[in-house]
């Protein structure tokens, strides 16, 4: 991963599940780091984690639903390190529930806020400093993003705005040389699941999912490194979700059947 070395890499959602696995894979390779959320205390822990693996980070805490809060993390970053080359929009929040089972429609509102508007608002601060490092946007979207899925109708729509958004500054960002990288991961172990919003807006507090029989935080890292040092456009990580990119063309009922079961399942 030669390419990533020195590299400063700005990391949303690094506090827990795949932000901060991510930083920890990117340690060793000596990359400087800016990490935020909103969780002080587990910033600082992976702070001091990713200096023991010999690289430098950054700790800003923020909440990126707020748009001036996202423009003082890309300014915190300039300041710090003098540069970004990469940001990396992993922030993320879900729902489990009907839509006809809704009783709190901001539920929608928020989903959209943190999954589609705070990586829009981030990446346009952050887009005068990729163009100078030629740098590049990195989205953590999901193949929900590509797809239906019951139960999460809200997270899908604001998956598929991601999807939608970064597909359109691939296009408009080319004669920058700023690339952007889609990663569409399928379930991974985080915490996000035990904070799904319910009908009623509040936490699940517990996870719907099966997690000895999901991808880890790590794997999905591991599986994100070459994606991101090549500078490739979209990495699906799962077999499912990449076969399931082609049969939702020639059949959609099959996938439809498909996701159904996942989450029934919880797999």
């Amino acid at each position: 991963m030669e390419q990533l070395k020195g590299k400063v890499i700005l990391i949303t959602g690094a506090s827990e599940g795949i932000g901060r696995a991510l930083a920890l894979a990117l340690a060793p390779l000596g990359c400087k780091l800016l990490l935020t959320a909103r969780n002080e205390s587990r910033l600082a822990s992976l702070q001091q984690e990713v200096s023991t693996l010999g690289s430098e980070a950054f700790i800003q805490v923020a909440d990126l639903s707020d748009s001036s809060q996202c423009r003082q993390v890309i300014t915190a970053c300039i300041e710090h390190f003098d540069k970004l080359d990469i940001l990396v929009n992993n922030a993320g929040m879900t729902m489990w529930s009907r839509f006809d089972e809704l009783e709190d429609l901001s539920v929608l509102s928020q989903i959209m806020q943190v999954n589609y508007l705070g990586p829009a608002y981030l990446s346009h601060a952050a887009i005068p400093h990729l163009k100078k490092s030629q740098g590049q946007i990195v989205a953590v979207a999901s193949i929900t993003g590509m797809t239906g899925v019951p139960t999460r109708s809200g997270y899908a729509a604001s998956k598929h705005a991601l999807i939608g958004l970064f597909d359109s500054l691939r296009i408009e960002l080319s004669n920058d040389n700023v690339a952007v990288t889609v990663i569409c991961p399928d379930f991974v172990v985080t915490q996000t699941h035990k904070r799904a919003l319910d009908a009623q807006g509040k936490p699940l507090g517990e996870t719907p999912m099966q997690e000895s029989k999901i991808m880890t935080a790590e794997k999905c890292a591991e599986l994100m490194l070459p994606a991101i040092a090549l500078r490739k456009r979209l990495l699906i990580t799962s077999f499912r979700g990449r076969i399931g990119r082609f049969f939702k063309i020639i059949a959609p009922g099959l996938i439809d059947l498909i996701a159904k079961k996942a989450i029934a399942s919880g797999r």
